[in-house]
């Protein structure tokens, strides 16, 4: 399959594609980091951020399988090995272990800013492509993100 198939230009898809290969392999990193902190998580908030976390990996989880299933709708096959992961993605791998709760919310706010400021970029991207289905795609889990940063951000006493 390619992108003609779904009447889109493959000329004019390709940027998404390679787009949406680089947000894959920053959902990565940010899955793993949530796990991590799920794990990890100790201290007074440790039954609401457990909780929370868990939530936030777990969606993360169907996000990293639609994008991947978006790329190959794409007619490109998506990035599947972590050596990838890591070299591209701008997010970066944090040790949990020891982390203290509020440090961890900063971390997944530091990610989630990134990820938001990477789905703007998409959508601008796939506006221009004519790629609709891309574009509600990453809407939608931008709005999610955007959400969560707000939750995020009033647990930890943010402005």
């Amino acid at each position: 399959m390619d992108a003609k198939e779904i009447s889109l230009n493959e000329k004019k898809v390709k940027p998404v594609v390679d787009m949406l290969n680089d947000y894959l392999a920053n959902y990565h990193v940010h899955y793993q980091k949530l796990r991590g902190c799920h794990w990890n998580i100790k201290g007074q908030n440790f039954f609401t951020l457990h909780i929370k976390f868990e939530e936030l990996y777990t969606n993360a989880q169907l996000t990293i399988d639609e994008i991947a299933e978006r790329v190959l709708t794409l007619g490109k096959a998506p990035h599947s090995r972590f050596a990838d992961y890591i070299k591209e993605s701008a997010i970066k791998e944090i040790n949990t272990i020891g982390l203290k709760d509020l440090d961890m919310v900063d971390a997944v706010l530091d990610d989630m800013a990134k990820l938001i400021e990477m789905e703007r970029e998409l959508l601008d991207a796939t506006d221009k492509a004519g790629d609709d289905g891309s574009n509600d795609m990453v809407n939608r889990f931008m709005q999610f993100k955007e959400k969560n940063t707000w939750m995020l951000r009033s647990f930890a006493g943010k402005k």
